[in-house]
């Protein structure tokens, strides 16, 4: 018999003998390192803040627009009637939404990036890796 730290079937963990907890077992083999979720975790918030970074300033430059226009008949978006409110709050939801998301988003890629600087170079080593590099002429059997 080959000598390995791998313990073999008739060395049971248990003094009983019995199987391990089925359920036990299972939550053990189905948990995830942090780094797993923490990549596209890392993504998805750098993808969300960089849309909600351009909605907010197409927003900007439509609540300027609307302001411009108004202002052309010598009105000012200030004044207290309820056309200029309204124009004052036309893309009020928009931008409490996308402030909203942008902090979200910015919290999430920072807890990711937290998280994958505090992890590196923890990857388990790849057993099939024999450090050799393959180029294009090795892939197409060339």
């Amino acid at each position: 018999m080959e000598d390995n730290a791998t313990p073999q079937p008739s060395e049971s963990n248990n003094s009983n003998g019995n199987d391990p907890d089925p359920v036990r077992a299972a939550e053990r083999g189905s948990r995830r390192s942090p780094v797993a979720y923490a990549r596209p975790a890392l993504i998805a918030g750098a993808a969300i803040a960089v849309v909600c970074i351009a909605l907010l300033i197409i927003i900007f430059a439509l609540d300027s627009f609307n302001a411009a226009a108004y202002s052309v008949t010598g009105k000012s978006v200030n004044d207290a009637t309820d056309e200029a409110r309204d124009i004052r709050e036309l893309y009020t939801g928009a931008r409490i939404g996308g402030i909203i998301a942008l902090v979200v988003s910015g919290v999430v890629a920072i807890a990711a990036a937290v998280v994958l600087y505090l992890k590196r170079g923890t990857a388990p080593v790849d057993e099939d890796d024999d450090g050799e590099d393959y180029d294009l002429d090795d892939l197409t059997g060339r």
